[in-house]
């Protein structure tokens, strides 16, 4: 399959390889190996009931950080078998790249780098990096996944420094190298997937209509088309089919760009990717612009909404409380944590409890959360 590839892919036969070596797999590459182990890791699983936007236990139609990832996959996917790169890397970047957030969507991120500010800060790619280099306990030869440089690479740099200042020791991962084209897809793919999903589930939520929607340009012509296509359309299918063609623009759009960028810089291997001081995966100055209105949109619109906002400040308030229980009083925390502060090389010291901490509370689920904030503060749950 990698005679299909283009110059500049990540080749799995050319891996800088795994932090403890194993032997090459028979039956499949190194990066579906890599796939395959994020997918039954307990992490993943856990991403089914962590909130993206809206908490999962107030509707079964909203995606969760699990049906966000796996649309991320599925945009990635798409674009990479366009542009002829490895398919396989993309979606393993893809899959991992929420596995260490919070419960509660970016309120509960929030409130624990808050939380951790003293201690280094918390970031969710950081800490996905820490979940597959360390807390994942499945294997007897290493601890965590053992992924490959490749993999963990597009993990740590899920986001460009500027947007997560607190954790630039993850974007210096390799020093001076920008991340493969597969990581970038990975990266670009998650906000056409999170845009999308968060008109459709704001408008399932009554925060924002669809008439309300149109008014975004980039949003309003796709609208627009499918009203002249399908004129007696009802409301549902004219919100699901203008998004269908908002992503297939985003995408569209994407692959021509990023193709005429690679064909006016020479870009003819992984090397040259990698010398870039900028993302070669991108959207055209056009649609980022319309794409900056619609984020926009969605910041002030539903993001602030009152709603949303009530249950950003309830999550604050669980997270603050259980780290701050858990912090002062580590004795308190599963045998497994108390294990990891009492085995660690490191002296013990308030920055390594502080950490074990967040280990444990940025991998709650959200309901795990409000089922240990009620044993812990309420008298008569029983613990």
């Amino acid at each position: 399959m990698e005679s299909l590839l283009a110059p500049y892919a990540s080749y799995s036969s050319r891996s800088a390889g795994r932090r403890v070596d194993e032997p090459a797999p028979s039956d499949r590459t190194d990066f579906q190996r890599d796939r395959d182990r994020i997918i039954h890791c307990n992490a993943f699983r856990r991403l089914e009931y962590k909130t993206q936007v809206f908490v999962n236990h107030e509707g079964d139609r909203y995606r969760t950080r699990l049906t966000h990832t796996l649309e991320v996959a599925q945009i990635a996917r798409g674009i990479c078998n366009v542009l002829s790169l490895n398919v396989d890397l993309a979606e393993a970047i893809s899959l991992a790249h929420d596995l260490g957030h919070t419960p509660f969507g970016h309120s509960g991120q929030h409130a624990l780098n808050q939380m951790m500010t003293p201690y280094g800060g918390f970031e969710h790619n950081r800490q996905s990096l820490r979940i597959v280099d360390l807390l994942e306990d499945r294997y007897a030869a290493f601890c965590g996944l053992n992924l490959t440089f490749e993999t963990r690479e597009g993990i740590a740099k899920h986001r460009r420094p500027g947007t997560a200042p607190e954790s630039q020791d993850v974007y210096d991962f390799t020093v001076k190298n920008g991340p493969s084209l597969e990581a970038q897809v990975a990266n670009l793919a998650d906000e056409i997937a999170y845009n999308n999903h968060d008109i459709d589930d704001a408008i399932n939520a009554g925060i924002i209509t669809l008439k309300e929607i149109c008014e975004v340009p980039i949003f309003g012509h796709q609208h627009r088309q499918v009203i002249d296509t399908y004129p007696d359309a009802p409301p549902n299918k004219q919100r699901y089919e203008s998004i269908r063609r908002l992503i297939n623009l985003l995408i569209t759009d994407v692959v021509s760009h990023t193709r005429t960028s690679l064909q006016q810089q020479g870009i003819e291997s992984l090397a040259q990717v990698r010398a870039q001081d900028h993302n070669l995966v991108a959207f055209s100055p056009a649609i980022q612009q319309q794409c900056k209105q619609l984020k926009a949109f969605l910041n002030e619109r539903v993001y602030r909404y009152w709603r949303v906002a009530r249950m950003g400040a309830k999550a604050e308030r669980v997270i603050n409380g259980l780290f701050t229980v858990f912090n002062d009083r580590p004795n308190l925390l599963p045998p497994q944590y108390q294990q990891m502060i009492a085995q660690a090389t490191a002296p013990r010291s308030p920055a390594l409890i502080a950490r074990v901490v967040a280990d444990y509370v940025s991998g709650m689920t959200d309901r795990y959360a409000i089922t240990e904030y009620s044993k812990l503060f309420d008298p008569m749950e029983s613990v």
